[in-house]
């Protein structure tokens, strides 16, 4: 009885993983379409005065980030998506008929599972980091008026939809508070 309660824990944990990673990867696939293929992730740029006579501002991008950064992301994001699915499903089909792991079968999905918690936290450290120093460039360290969350209402002038990134990287991060870095 305790191992079903342990194999019911784990279909569970998996189940979760699953939201959690569908929750992540559409937004992170939304980003990618609206800035068209071009990754924010560690972009570099600038505010430049149009012309010497106007005071509005355009933001300039030095350098985009590296299109393999959002690629992988994106990635393990949808590995992780199908491999907790079909662990949950096997897990449950295991509890559903009775059946158990041998220990090759279970030192294999140690194995793998390891490798994607590896994975998902290399990539979850890729996002946190790459959106803080986008976060930095638009908003010049701090010392712009507005914040990075504010940033997003406002037409960048790059010719993409700037319209949503922070809320979508904010939702893949599962961010639920304003870094007092950027707040007014």
């Amino acid at each position: 009885m305790a191992l079903d309660n342990f194999i019911f824990a784990q279909c569970i944990l998996y189940f979760l993983a699953f939201v959690f990673g569908f929750i992540a990867v559409v937004p992170l696939s939304e980003n990618t379409e609206d800035f068209q293929g071009k990754c924010l992730l560690f972009t570099r740029g600038m505010w430049q005065n149009e012309n010497i006579t106007v005071s509005k501002q355009r933001f300039i991008v030095d350098e985009w980030g590296p299109p393999s950064n959002c690629s992988f992301i994106t990635f393990v994001g949808i590995a992780s998506l199908i491999l907790s699915a079909v662990q949950a499903w096997r897990l449950l089909f295991f509890l559903c008929k009775g059946h158990d792991d041998s220990i090759f079968n279970a030192f294999l999905n140690l194995l793998i599972s390891s490798l994607v918690v590896f994975a998902v936290f290399l990539s979850s450290t890729i996002v946190s980091v790459g959106f803080n120093l986008w976060c930095d460039a638009i908003t010049e360290g701090g010392t712009m008026p507005s914040s990075c969350e504010d940033l997003q209402d406002t037409d960048l002038e790059l010719g993409l939809d700037n319209s949503a990134f922070y809320d979508q990287f904010a939702i893949a991060q599962v961010k639920q508070h304003k870094s007092p870095r950027w707040s007014v």
